[in-house]
């Protein structure tokens, strides 16, 4: 009898923690990601009057909640994708620049946020692009390949999450020759898109539009499919399906630019029927407030039961305790562009409300300046080539030319960003209050792109985190002198006059870069500039040279090419190279020699630079 009742407790403890294992898998919901790549909400019809019909995401739609103000933090691929994984913003951690040349060491203790589900017993799969500016580190994924799928998790009852990756709405899609355009095959007709105001009214514009469009058609079959797999397993009403672009584009001034067309992404969560009564918003809804990549990687550990690390940046916007009413209070969102392949810029932009503030540090630089793989596009080619012949209007030239030291923009009223309200007394205050805002987030990060990158790759990328921590102090003054373009020359100068005989050689390269930006306004600072010539730091001779080259002061490519030669970092010699395609494409007075380019160790983005300067 003795022996029959312990065998039956030994059966029901077994059966019960059985049920509690089984209980546990039921008590967490899976997560399937499906990001198209390239695509800015502007291009579905779901958001957007003008965009392409998706049946299938709209479906998605209809069974939960289209979030109409969704963002990217960066408009390219490796930055907004680390930007996702880690939810960190990238310029405070490091991985800001695209693509990296030396990936980022995140602190100790610190894991992508994959990992943590994976650690609380989810199968996490990735398909499987990653383009991460971070060293990955073991134990983010189960499996990431072409073949990774939910499906190869070793039990049926283990929750998970997967990460879909479909690239037809790539930038790549819009690369066709001449030989390749046929109108007759494409599912959309090329005189019923809308082209934007900013680009010529040309046959060529409205045929890249409309293949895109056909793309955006493609992406929403492979949706259809993989939530027909769902369906397949039995799985669909325990799975949260986001849909989301991986950042803005893709026609010219989208993708790499702080557009809301680089910027403003689609984004669509199913709600499982098991799961609504964690989610305060009924199926169908509409919400406006301001998420962003940062926000996503919290609102998948929040669902899943898990604590939000405290050193990501984000905050959940779906799951238990999360009202609704809370999530549409929110209205600010913050946006990064630095490098891009071999092309160097610096900008950061803050959209609050209805209205969007952009700072352009490097004004000089025209949105128009080469990246080779950007011009692969035709549509990209043509653009320039009618500016060159004088045969566009004023806003389409726009792009070509140097940009304002900030903008702001009314969205709502002008939702192409060609209105810029920064001059007109009208909007002083707001104007104010978001410059400020904007300076406050990036000295409070802080902002590690106030360093050139060749600096960072020297000094810095063993722990990024803690390098801006040890340079907080350093960094903000670096903000407070890069913003005396905001203020008149006349305030400006003797602070400049002073940084550019500072022992620290950044003030130095700071206040060459502040010189540039207000032109021959800054006739006075010559003088301090010639001395510049011969610093010791090769990037800030490069910089007196491009300063001196912008207002004719003197010829800038004896110096370049000097600090070229000079230089034993590839990076820096990337930097000095965007300072001399910057004049070759824009000062025909100022034609480049290649044959006097000599580098000490090349890199593949130099080799780019150096083929393009070749072609010319």
């Amino acid at each position: 009898m003795r022996s029959l009742d312990i065998s039956f407790i030994c059966i029901f403890v077994t059966l019960f923690f059985l049920g509690t294992l089984i209980g546990q898998g039921a008590d967490r919901p899976n997560f399937l990601w499906i990001l198209s790549e390239d695509n800015s909400k502007h291009y579905l019809r779901l958001f957007d009057v003008d965009g392409a019909p998706a049946p299938n995401i709209e479906r998605l739609g209809q069974e939960g909640i289209i979030f109409t103000r969704a963002f990217s933090n960066s408009p390219v691929c490796s930055v907004a994708r680390t930007t996702l994984i880690t939810s960190c913003y990238a310029p405070r951690v490091g991985t800001q620049f695209h693509r990296h040349i030396e990936p980022a060491q995140l602190p100790d203790g610190w894991r992508l946020f994959p990992a943590y589900l994976r650690e609380a017993g989810y199968y996490t799969s990735n398909n499987a692009k990653k383009d991460y500016n971070a060293v990955e580190r073991a134990g983010v994924w189960d499996e990431s390949s072409p073949e990774a799928s939910w499906r190869r998790r070793p039990s049926p009852d283990m929750p998970f999450f997967h990460m879909q990756t479909f690239p037809a709405s790539h930038e790549s899609s819009l690369h066709f020759s001449k030989e390749e355009i046929d109108p007759a095959a494409l599912s959309t007709d090329p005189e019923t898109v809308t082209t934007a105001p900013y680009h010529p009214d040309t046959e060529l514009f409205r045929y890249t539009r409309a293949k895109y469009h056909d793309q955006i058609g493609v992406v929403d079959d492979l949706v259809g499919k993989m939530v027909d797999q769902l369906k397949e397993d039995g799985l669909l009403e325990d799975t949260f399906v986001f849909y989301f672009g991986d950042h803005g584009g893709v026609l010219p001034r989208s993708k790499g630019y702080l557009h809301e067309t680089g910027l403003h992404i689609p984004l669509v969560v199913r709600i499982p029927q098991n799961w609504r009564h964690r989610v305060n918003m009924p199926p169908g809804s509409r919400v406006e407030g301001f998420v962003s990549f940062v926000d996503f990687g919290p609102t998948l550990l929040h669902l899943a039961g898990l604590r939000v690390p405290g050193h990501m940046d984000g905050r959940p916007f779906l799951g238990q305790g999360i009202a609704r009413e809370e999530v549409e209070t929110r209205e600010e969102v913050f946006g990064y562009a630095d490098r891009f392949d071999e092309k160097y810029d610096l900008s950061r932009s803050l959209r609050k409300g209805r209205f969007k503030y952009i700072r352009y540090y490097q004004p000089f630089y025209p949105d128009s300046l080469q990246n080779n793989y950007r011009y692969n596009m035709l549509a990209y080619q043509q653009w320039r080539n009618l500016y060159r012949e004088g045969k566009l209007n004023r806003e389409q030239s726009r792009f070509f030319e140097p940009k304002p030291v900030e903008a702001l923009y009314d969205v709502h009223s002008d939702p192409h960003e060609l209105r810029n309200l920064a001059k007109d007394p009208a909007y002083a205050d707001l104007l104010e209050q978001l410059r400020t805002r904007l300076r406050q987030e990036l000295k409070s990060w802080p902002d590690l792109s106030f360093f050139p990158e060749s600096y960072l790759v020297e000094e810095a990328m063993e722990n990024p985190v803690a390098f801006g921590r040890q340079h907080r102090e350093e960094i903000g003054g670096l903000i407070d002198l890069a913003d005396l373009s905001l203020v008149s020359f006349s305030q400006a100068e003797s602070r400049l006059k002073q940084a550019l005989e500072s022992v620290n050689p950044w003030e130095r390269y700071w206040a060459l870069i502040v010189a540039s930006s207000f032109g021959k306004q800054a006739q006075g600072l010559i003088p301090f500039a010639k001395g510049r010539l011969e610093d010791s730091q090769p990037l800030v001779r490069a910089r007196a040279a491009e300063f001196l080259g912008i207002i004719g002061a003197a010829d800038p490519r004896p110096p370049l090419y000097e600090a070229l030669s000079s230089t034993e970092s590839p990076v820096e010699a990337l930097l000095i190279l965007n300072t001399i395609v910057f004049f070759a494409d824009h000062y025909p007075g100022f034609p480049v020699d290649v044959d006097q380019i000599h580098l000490a160790r090349p890199h593949p983005l130099t080799e780019r630079r150096l083929q393009y300067l070749r072609g010319k």
